[in-house]
């Protein structure tokens, strides 16, 4: 009988909040200017010229401990408004070799047919109901008249 491995226990180096590298903030204290990477692609926003975050947003279980500094996964990075850029918009020759390449990825080989999701076409190598037999829903697929769909660009 196998025996069972004994856990180690990890040792937890706490920091002293007033040690920490970055100033955290708790939810809800954050001041002006300070957001998320999250909240800076809701504003459109890319992070530009921010070379790093400048604070750190912690995490709800950090919020009931006040003296250490979060270490979680689940805290989050403040960055800059004012340092940060507009997103780039994508041009029409862009957008186009970007619909050609999903275009490669959701077309079946065998029978033409676009799909509105990728195919497995590395391991499977066609659609699903070209490589079990049956009849696709007409639902999934892009339906064409005579000639297939050659850009479905967003611009």
């Amino acid at each position: 009988m196998p025996r069972t491995r004994r856990k180690r226990r990890r040792e937890v180096t706490r920091v002293p909040r007033s040690d920490a590298m970055l100033p955290e903030y708790d939810r809800g204290t954050v001041p002006e200017g300070l957001v998320t990477r999250r909240a800076l692609r809701e504003m459109g926003l890319s992070p530009g010229d921010n070379k790093g975050p400048v604070a750190i947003l912690r995490c709800r279980l950090c919020a009931t401990r006040p003296n250490w500094s979060c270490r979680h996964p689940t805290r989050g990075f403040l960055l800059r408004v004012d340092l940060a850029r507009p997103k780039r918009i994508p041009t029409l020759a862009q957008e186009l070799a970007l619909d050609r390449a999903m275009a490669a990825r959701s077309t079946c080989s065998k029978c033409s047919r676009r799909y509105y999701y990728c195919l497995p076409l590395h391991t499977v190598g066609s659609c699903d109901p070209c490589a079990q037999g049956y009849e696709p829903t007409p639902g999934t697929y892009v339906h064409t008249t005579t000639t297939p769909v050659t850009h479905r660009l967003a611009a």
